[in-house]
């Protein structure tokens, strides 16, 4: 006599199951994780009942509908980073845990869909939705639109986080990924420079109507087409509502598709990381590559390699460079934008790149033990510093004439070109003279346990000395050019204005040499002292 199988569940509620299990242990480990996540639940419910509320108040305002349409571009636009700098923020982001089990990619990306909508986000998002929904939709037609736009926005908005967090997984679960996650303060940084940039042009342009034009572009994009939708639907345009939602579905299929495009090659494809490893090593023992061929030879093109293979694998000299980068740009050139800038601001892209030569020895923690190793001579420490300066040079100069004749350009003011170059150069050498100095007069560790510490405990004092006392001292260096500046300026003689140029670069390129010639002798003399303190904590 045999008894008929018990029917196995669906993936789907498994999934679902799955993910509420994991919630839920995740909050008994401890009770300071269980008061986080309810803080953070009820701040969300909050913000998102103020935006319904807000989304109710602009019913039948003009500008509701440019508004409601640009703000779920941009909760879709955070949709998709969000895995990239939040990699850690959902342990169901990684599908390479379910490498091992029999699945089907169609099935497992409809469960991995359902399961992702458990959430805070997705409630967040929902809200959001809604809110647009009573905001814009008017009439039957409307309501119609409302009633698959609002779940349609949550849902592509979800897959478009889960194709993203699919296509990167490796990246996600490597160095590089922590590597974003240390970046994201900053990317958090500079968008706020956005958004207070687009809200002092917005005053300018004549208030919420000149969002317009941009609202008719993004009415086009997904998600933000599928609450057009509504407001196209509620004013009785039937087919362009139709058209904006097949369009939106349109790109939920392609999102659906190329997450399981990235889920069969996840599963069946081997990490990269392990394969070829002694194919590596090998080309690793015949050479350094085209970077290698690039530099000059001898120590000088070997310490340039290794500083720059530190600007691009280690994580803090990374992030301090990222962030002079965007910094020394955008201060130039979003107040050239707002037309309250002067071509003059381009130096403060000079002076926040030439403060990347301070501590150049705490940027190697304890293994600088192998760089003193060499070093038995003010000759050798000369070159060792001129090798780093070269190295800094090689971005900075060309950054430095990038973002000056973008200031320029903006501004329209080509003929003040050449001395704002000048002027920028004589700064950047004299800043990178100053950190020569400093860093065999100051050094200090940066540890590398935290990506929130810069500075190892009971240090501060030296990094305050060496920053600031640097840049006064970089700033009297650089008198003499902005003193010819300005007389030249006063004394009304604009035609020898151009002689700035050649004279600040040769100014900065003698302070340079100057700074170099004076640190060899201390970062010699000092070496036991330097390798103490750049090995603590």
């Amino acid at each position: 006599m045999t008894t008929a199988a018990a029917p196995s569940p669906s993936l789907t509620s498994v999934f679902v199951r799955l993910k509420l299990s994991l919630l839920r242990n995740g909050l008994r480990q401890s009770a300071g994780r269980t008061a986080v996540y309810i803080t953070s639940l009820v701040v969300t419910a909050v913000f998102a009942a103020a935006m319904v509320l807000a989304f109710l108040l602009m019913r039948g305002n003009a500008d509701a509908d440019s508004i409601v349409v640009l703000l779920t571009a941009l909760l879709a636009l955070a949709w998709t980073v969000m895995p990239l700098f939040v990699p850690s923020g959902d342990e169901t982001l990684d599908p390479s845990r379910l490498v091992m089990l029999p699945l089907r990619p169609r099935p497992l990306v409809r469960a991995l869909l359902v399961a992702s909508l458990v959430g805070v986000g997705p409630l967040f998002t929902l809200c959001i939705a809604l809110g647009a929904s009573l905001a814009l939709a008017r009439g039957a037609a409307g309501v119609v639109a409302a009633v698959v736009a609002v779940p349609l926005v949550v849902v592509v908005c979800v897959a478009l986080s889960r194709a993203v967090a699919a296509a990167n997984v490796r990246l996600l679960t490597s160095r590089k990924g922590r590597d974003l996650a240390v970046l994201s303060g900053l990317v958090i940084a500079v968008g706020m420079q956005l958004v207070n940039f687009g809200a002092q042009r917005l005053s300018r342009a004549g208030g919420l109507s000149s969002l317009e034009p941009a609202a008719a572009v993004v009415s086009w994009l997904p998600p933000a087409s599928a609450i057009a939708a509504m407001d196209s639907a509620s004013k009785g345009d039937h087919a362009v509502a139709a058209a904006q939602l097949l369009l939106t579905v349109a790109v939920l299929g392609a999102l659906l598709y190329w997450w399981q495009r990235s889920l069969v090659k996840l599963m069946t494809t081997p990490d990269g990381s392990t394969i070829g490893a002694a194919s590596a090593s090998g080309r690793d023992r015949a050479g350094t590559g085209l970077l290698g061929r690039l530099l000059p030879g001898g120590r000088t093109g070997t310490v340039m390699e290794r500083s720059l293979r530190y600007i691009w694998r280690d994580p803090k000299t990374k992030a301090a460079w990222i962030t002079s980068l965007a910094i020394g740009a955008i201060v130039p050139l979003f107040n050239a934008f707002q037309g309250t800038g002067s071509i003059y601001f381009a130096c403060f892209a000079s002076g926040m790149l030439g403060m990347l030569m301070y501590n150049q020895f705490g940027q190697d923690t304890s293994a600088f033990w192998m760089v003193a190793q060499t070093i038995s001579t003010p000759a050798d420490a000369y070159a060792e510093l001129r090798a780093r300066a070269l190295a800094l040079l090689l971005i900075t100069v060309p950054f430095t004439v990038l973002v000056t004749a973008g200031t320029a350009a903006v501004l329209g003011d080509w003929s003040s070109l050449p001395e704002a170059l000048g002027v920028a150069f004589a700064l950047l050498g004299a800043m990178t003279a100053v950190g020569a100095v400093a860093s065999a007069t100051f050094p200090y560790s940066i540890p590398q346990d935290s990506a929130y510490k810069n500075v190892a405990p009971g240090q501060g004092g030296l990094a305050w000395i060496s920053i600031f006392g640097g840049m006064v001292a970089a700033a009297l260096l650089c008198a003499p050019v902005i003193a010819a500046t300005i007389y030249l300026h006063l004394a009304d003689e604009e035609s020898l204005l151009w002689l700035l140029l050649p004279g600040g670069t040769l100014y900065g390129a003698l302070i340079t040499w100057g700074g170099l010639k004076l640190a060899a002798p201390r970062t010699s003399g000092r070496l036991p002292e330097i390798l103490a303190a750049v090995s603590k904590g």
